[in-house]
């Protein structure tokens, strides 16, 4: 997980994207067939940009779609027109633009869990004394859906809505340890034999004790526990702080309040671990 220790600058940012007209074809049945074709491409382009691909050429995205390099460099050059992408860091590359951020910001916005869990997650970091977060199942792994900042403290511990968590992470070890999502499956992607080894023994762990508590040296820390509805695991819920205090008063105040989201959203007292 990328962390970001500062005070984050005060005001919402807005984003916008801007559209063009699309000039519709006189032969109406070639138009829509050439207009399906033509989403199926923005579509299969968008779907090559992940928490490993942040960036992409035009030659790269050609080579992964099978277009030729000149129709690819004119999808993305129309997709940063639609605000669908943006110019990379690096000349030549392309990112995922601001309106796909919107788009997924919106679609995280008709979780129920978020707006059942937003009072107990600003009550949380209060509790705590720590940033609060909730993350739910995305595309490419889980994704962090709300944070409430603790921000009396000198230092604030904090990380961006929309982030992509890996394997690494507690929240993503818990899902591992009680979800049953397909897309949980790229977590595990690409690990060598020992790692796989190791993360399955922290998942195991997680799954025995009811909570991950990842705790790196000289770095900042996770502890995450699960958020059950009536039927499965639906998030999670975490604390990100730094320092070497006893974290345990903390941790029964992060499972009581998943409990008590879970609550509101259903579950039964013997859902959870």
């Amino acid at each position: 997980m990328t962390f970001l220790v500062a005070q984050q600058a005060p005001g919402p940012s807005v984003l916008h994207a801007n559209y063009n007209p699309y000039m519709v074809n006189n032969d109406q049945e070639r138009a829509s067939a050439s207009d399906i074709r033509s989403v199926a491409r923005v579509g299969q382009i968008c779907a090559l940009f992940g928490p490993r691909v942040v960036e992409l050429t035009a030659a790269e995205v050609a080579e992964r779609t099978g277009l030729n390099r000149t129709t690819a460099y004119r999808y993305c050059a129309s997709m940063v027109a639609a605000g669908i992408l943006q110019p990379g860091s690096r000349r030549g590359t392309f990112a995922l633009g601001a309106l796909m951020l919107e788009l997924g910001l919106g679609a995280l916005g008709r979780e129920r869990v978020l707006e059942v869990a937003r009072p107990y997650l600003r009550e949380l970091s209060t509790a705590v004394g720590m940033t609060a977060v909730l993350s739910i199942p995305g595309t490419h792994g889980p994704v962090v859906a709300l944070v409430a900042e603790e921000t009396d403290r000198q230092v604030l511990v904090t990380v961006r809505v929309g982030t992509t968590l890996d394997a690494s992470a507690a929240q993503s070890r818990v899902f591992l340890a009680f979800g049953d999502d397909p897309s949980l499956r790229v977590l595990t992607e690409g690990l060598s034999p020992a790692d796989r080894a190791r993360l399955d023994a922290d998942v195991a762990k997680v799954r025995r004790h009811g909570y991950s508590v990842v705790r790196p040296k000289n770095l900042p820390f996770v502890a995450a526990a699960p958020v059950f509805d009536e039927t499965r695991l639906r998030a999670t819920v975490a604390f990100l702080g730094v320092g070497d205090a006893d974290l345990a008063p903390a941790i029964e105040e992060l499972r009581r309040t998943a409990g008590e989201i879970g609550g509101a959203l259903g579950a039964q007292a013997e859902a959870g671990p």
